[in-house]
């Protein structure tokens, strides 16, 4: 067994004996984090079965997801965006992707609306919510995530899927993922995604419907590379 699929298998273990501690009736979908990733550990991993894929950067995304790999619908495949999104690549993104969560603001909203194609398709939405309110990361206030909604379902008439969060670094995550999980529920909103490498055992045990899982099943990124 390769050093990638005993990760994998390590990682789907955990997640199944979280899901059991929280009661889950379904295990969370995992979304393997492949941004920054060399190309052969993604073959690894494709290898190993996983299906859906998590990507930062709508061009890296195109480029590995159109290029250096078969088209990911063609061979099954789900990809999310779920780094911040650009209303100039609103377009790209519909394209490109199956789910997109990283939704903050209502300009992007109406960039999202703008750029469908004739066929109506829409990805999948979350609603990215800045859970620790920090000046330098993306998401809708919570006190302010009721009124987004509204506009989002009213104005828009797109229904979110779910919601999402990145913790503060130096927080614990628990109560990051109570607020969301409250917020959803409060809201009318069925998704949670929410959990990384290092929580998202947590995030499991506190109703996470998908967790973002990228170095505990590929190891570190080499941002040099």
């Amino acid at each position: 067994m390769s050093d990638i699929s005993q990760k994998h298998t390590d990682v789907l273990e955990a997640l199944a004996a979280a899901s059991k501690r929280g009661k889950q009736t379904e295990l969370p979908t995992l979304v393997a984090v492949s941004k920054v990733q060399p190309d052969g550990r993604i073959a690894d991993m494709l290898a190993t079965g996983q299906r859906v894929y998590g990507e930062n950067r709508v061009q890296e995304a195109q480029t590995r997801w159109g290029e250096t790999f078969a088209d990911h619908r063609a061979a099954g495949l789900e990809l999310r965006l779920i780094g911040p999104l650009q209303t100039n690549k609103a377009a790209d993104a519909i394209a490109l992707f199956d789910v997109i969560e990283t939704v903050d603001r209502e300009k992007l909203l109406k960039a999202l609306v703008k750029a469908v194609g004739d066929d109506g398709t829409m990805p999948r939405l979350y609603v990215q919510v800045n859970t620790g309110e920090e000046e330098q990361k993306s998401g809708v206030l919570p006190a302010d995530l009721p009124a987004f909604l509204k506009v989002m379902r009213e104005t828009y008439g797109l229904e979110p899927e779910g919601l999402m969060c990145i913790p503060p670094a130096d927080e614990a995550a628990s109560p990051h993922f109570w607020l969301l999980s409250n917020l959803a529920e409060d809201n009318g909103v069925k998704g949670l995604s929410m959990g990384m490498s290092g929580d998202f055992e947590i995030a499991t045990e506190m109703g996470a419907t998908s967790v973002r899982v990228g170095s505990a099943l590929f190891g570190a990124r080499d941002y040099k590379a």
